[in-house]
């Protein structure tokens, strides 16, 4: 695989033919309000559009084959990409084969990638606020069978811009109040999350130790990200993980 213009590769020590990354909203032909590398099929673009942009995604990138795309619902399901059709409702996949691609969409949402370090499983997570809560990330990392385990955070949403209600941090806090440093005051009744600090810290928590990236914002990137907070009706990048 080269470099390319819209994607950006994850900088992680991951092991040698393990390829991870998110791709930027820029390169496609999708016309506005989705322009112009959307990649998903459920936001309202015109599906010759996805098609098109991602056939161009698999020769880009030098795909071994199409991603195994999941139809996210914020579940906290984890499938097997070795066993599956497209489409299954889930929020994470993992594989422990060559050549099956991981993916997610997100357009706020975190999208975390895993591997182990001998690069024998990889991972691919949706993690909302609401897979954050309900366990996605411990569901996904207890079906690692080697460790340690790498993980890269990939770009969504910053604690800046991302305001919750206090039901929400509520819901969090009950589960452990070790997180409250993981939110700031805001407006009345309101309060921001850092999905970077929430995700890292369960990802501790499960024993996963070497955590990289965090460090952008889709929110205040737009030149570069899709933001279903900014724009509403947006498109989404994809969040990639093979080996070959």
């Amino acid at each position: 695989m080269v470099d390319v213009d819209n994607w950006i590769k994850a900088d992680w020590p991951a092991p040698a033919g393990i390829y991870a990354g998110t791709t930027l909203r820029h390169g496609g032909i999708s016309r506005q309000p989705f322009g112009s590398f959307n990649l998903a099929s459920h936001v309202g673009d015109d599906l010759h559009y996805v098609e098109h942009n991602r056939k161009q995604l698999i020769k880009t990138l030098g795909l071994p084959q199409q991603p195994l795309w999941l139809n996210q619902q914020h579940t906290t399901r984890v499938i097997n990409a070795d066993q599956s059709t497209q489409q299954p409702i889930a929020d994470a996949s993992f594989t422990l084969s060559t050549g099956v691609v991981c993916a997610v969409l997100t357009a706020d949402c975190l999208p975390i990638l895993l591997c182990d370090e001998q690069g024998k499983q990889l991972a691919a997570v949706h993690a909302g606020w609401r897979g954050l809560l309900n366990g996605i990330i411990e569901k996904t990392v207890a079906t690692f069978q080697h460790k340690p385990i790498l993980a890269w955070l990939g770009p969504a949403i910053s604690q800046q811009a991302f305001e919750i209600g206090e039901e929400v941090r509520s819901a969090f806090v009950a589960h452990s109040n070790q997180v409250e440093c993981a939110f700031l005051k805001g407006r009345a009744g309101k309060w921001h999350a850092n999905l970077y600090q929430l995700a890292t810290m369960r990802l501790h928590c499960s024993g996963v130790t070497n955590v990289y990236g965090g460090s952008f914002c889709t929110f205040n990137e737009q030149k570069r990200f899709y933001s279903y907070r900014k724009s509403g009706q947006t498109g989404r990048m994809a969040s990639l993980i093979w080996k070959q």
